[in-house]
């Protein structure tokens, strides 16, 4: 491909100029950028076609590439890097704990603090500290349409703030509870970052110790979240809703547990992704009648 290099904040001001190729897409790399050229206008260099990455799956956080599963080859991180140019290829091995502390080794580059942008909100964390699940994505989206301005949200597990922030931009008041003093850190400056400062109260600590009064909705975003739903629930009237996550389908569970309480509510399922070989990641929305 015949190209122009011109610097990338020119890109803007090259309009309708008659020598742009307009089948093909601007490249810029730092702050050049290689702007296609139509046949029998000058040039400035040729560059020639990148076959299509066919290596091992990674996703990007902000300019690091993350790697789940085994452990990746050192072909296979040579190949990201030469692919994407990462500041960093980082590999995550699993998380344990109730603060979902990942296992993380650097592989090549530097892994250092990011921002990672997504549905409008940006998100800032260290990845090789805390977990981000890039697959959580459409369950977050759908969350943020679920809620009614003014409704009070209690998030259990908040995290960073990876369901505080959308339903906050959605209008709720969200009190979110995060027992992770580093993911905390991580929840208080992305809570000013995104402006939703005025409608999120965060507390640090075991959510158990913090819940009060009655919730419109709780969002119980942890794979453990059956071992505090009689928590949940006591927190929780007619017409509130809980959003229940788990590792495979947990109806039955739920359902014994309010049947115990006393409780009447309807149950419905949704699939999220695949944790495992065998293994889904469900939520299960519970609405109390």
């Amino acid at each position: 491909m015949k190209v122009r290099v011109v610097p990338a904040g020119e890109l803007r001001f090259l309009g309708d100029v008659e020598w742009i190729d307009r089948t093909r897409r601007p490249f810029v790399e730092g702050g050049t950028a290689y702007v296609p050229v139509k046949d029998g206008y000058p040039f400035t260099t040729t560059l020639h076609r990148r076959n299509r990455y066919a290596g091992r799956g990674y996703y990007m956080l902000g300019d690091v590439a993350i790697v789940h599963g085994r452990r990746p080859s050192p072909e296979e991180v040579s190949s990201i890097m030469a692919w994407k140019r990462p500041k960093g290829v980082l590999w995550v091995e699993g998380s344990h704990g109730i603060t979902r502390t990942p296992r993380t080794e650097v592989m090549a580059g530097a892994v250092h603090e990011v921002a990672h942008r997504e549905g409008g909100i940006t998100y800032l964390l260290d990845p090789a500290r805390i977990m981000f699940a890039m697959g959580n994505r459409g369950e977050k989206e759908r969350i943020g349409r679920l809620v009614r301005r003014g409704e009070r949200i209690a998030d259990m597990y908040a995290g960073i703030g990876y369901f505080t922030l959308p339903v906050a931009r959605a209008g709720a008041q969200v009190h979110a509870m995060e027992i992770n003093p580093l993911a905390f850190s991580y929840l208080e400056k992305n809570i000013r970052l995104n402006g939703v400062d005025h409608l999120v109260s965060a507390a640090l600590g075991d959510c158990r110790e913090h819940l009060a009064g009655i919730y419109d909705r709780i969002i119980m975003g942890h794979f453990s979240s059956l071992d505090r739903l009689s928590d949940a629930l006591s927190h929780a009237g007619p017409g509130t809703i809980l959003h229940v996550h788990s590792a495979g389908i947990a109806k039955h569970a739920i359902g014994t547990i309010l049947d115990e309480m006393g409780i009447h509510g309807s149950i419905t399922i949704h699939k999220v992704k695949k944790v495992g070989a065998h293994t889904w990641h469900y939520v299960q929305d519970v609405t109390l009648e």
